[in-house]
């Protein structure tokens, strides 16, 4: 088991902390502008584009959940009619994304309130990248695919060569041609649709058979379609909430509620912290990943004693990753911090904050695998409603409760008792929406 565990979430983690990397390398390149609003402008820029793919999020887990469950059962007609559910929904929302970009620009802008000069910098970053919408939710769709079908080498693949492409053309633009905060933008759609392509090549490699299966009606059932809209609903929501507390915080950071020597400053220390959690957070990924698409399996397959063993050795390798990670940060931080600016006073202000990056790999890699054990139970619901307490109920009074008295320590603290939230309540359903299944 532990082989069929490393054989999934290394790939897994290959690609997916090739992603943060892109906000890193964004980050590093903004950070050395002459202004702390450049990175203001790649960070509220990227809050509006974060808003709409991690809501279109659930292309990619839905998917990959129904798909492992169909596989689990042997049925490949009914796994590549998930496919074509999938990459419909992600094209049209795509092509729609970008004929309203105004509108959402001026509503997402409007609600963040920053300050007028990282607005107009966060503008032209985001009307740039939303022309990579079609190609991002398409392979939100193949990847939840390629995944669910029990492949993680496609999608590193694809997301490694693209992330590249996109790092080679933001370091081209910002550091030679001098294009600043529209290089970075560009050499993301650049790196987005060199992706679809490499993503579609692959299918037709690998997996053109499937094609015999074609039948549209079949594909757009009514109730398969009711079927995969329902579960995806459920983590829409949830994935709205994760969306509301990601945004507050960072419009909590570009407000007066912060105040360390100017709220530029003190947007500029959160965003790149935020950096450590979201590299952590692909990492674990890699592992929740494998555990989605082994538990889809197993539970379409009704092996019930794998899925408990799967269970049980994905946790082990969650705290030995987080352990990991609370050792580096712990002894390195200050040290990585500097490879992302040399602006000497975003430095000096981040320091007190240090501590809070360092502890929450071991507080919140549990809520991880979690997550990834109920998408592939395809176990919506339970999802939906940890992540409305732990937004509701823990997040925001933690933050009302405690920002006026400690400032920023207090919107770190909030945030932490969040993701510590979410392990505790996905952990007390699980034995009604994962272990019951266990007993069917």
């Amino acid at each position: 088991m532990n082989r069929r565990i490393l054989n999934l979430a290394i790939p897994n983690i290959i690609s997916s902390i090739s992603v943060p990397l892109i906000g890193i390398v964004d980050m590093a390149l903004m950070g050395r502008m002459p202004s702390a609003d450049y990175i203001g402008g790649v960070a509220l820029g990227s809050l509006i584009l974060n808003f709409i793919y991690w809501g279109f999020g659930f292309l990619r887990f839905g998917t990959s959940g129904f798909t492992s469950q169909a596989l689990g059962r042997r049925d490949l007609e009914g796994s590549f009619h998930v496919l074509i559910r999938a990459v419909a929904i992600g094209l049209i929302s795509g092509v729609i994304l970008i004929v309203i970009q105004g509108p959402i620009s001026w509503a997402g802008f409007r609600i963040l309130n920053g300050e007028p000069h990282v607005e107009r910098l966060a503008e032209t970053y985001f009307r740039i990248k939303i022309w990579a919408a079609p190609a991002s939710l398409i392979q939100f769709a193949m990847f939840g695919w390629f995944i669910g079908m029990q492949n993680s080498k496609i999608p590193m693949t694809v997301a490694v060569t693209a992330n590249i492409v996109n790092v080679l053309f933001s370091l081209l633009f910002v550091a030679i041609l001098k294009m600043d905060i529209r290089g970075v933008a560009l050499g993301y759609v650049i790196g987005q649709y060199t992706g679809l392509a490499l993503v579609i090549f692959f299918y037709i490699r690998y997996y053109s058979k499937l094609g015999r299966y074609w039948n549209l009606f079949e594909s757009l059932n009514k109730s398969k379609m009711g079927e995969f809209m329902s579960m995806n609903k459920d983590i829409f929501i949830r994935t709205m909430c994760l969306i509301f507390v990601f945004s507050f915080f960072t419009a909590v950071s570009a407000s007066s509620d912060v105040k360390t020597n100017g709220q530029e400053t003190m947007l500029a220390v959160n965003s790149i912290l935020m950096q450590f959690f979201m590299f952590f957070s692909f990492v674990i990924d890699g592992f929740a990943q494998a555990a989605e698409a082994l538990a889809g399996r197993f539970i379409g397959a009704s092996d019930n004693l794998k899925l408990k063993r799967l269970i049980r050795l994905s946790f082990y390798w969650g705290l030995g990753c987080s352990l990991l990670f609370t050792l580096t940060y712990l002894v390195a931080g200050e040290n990585i911090f500097r490879l992302l600016t040399n602006n000497v006073n975003i430095i000096a202000n981040a320091k007190p904050y240090f501590y809070w990056i360092s502890i929450i790999p071991i507080v919140s890699f549990a809520a991880f695998l979690w997550d990834g054990i109920y998408i592939g139970a395809t176990a919506g619901k339970a999802m939906r409603n940890s992540m409305l307490i732990s937004t509701i109920v823990i997040f925001f009074p933690a933050y009302y409760l405690l920002h006026r008295y400690i400032g920023n320590h207090g919107l770190w603290f909030a945030f932490t008792l969040f993701m510590i939230s979410r392990t505790i309540t996905l952990w007390v359903m699980a034995p009604a929406a994962i272990f019951r299944k266990l007993k069917d």
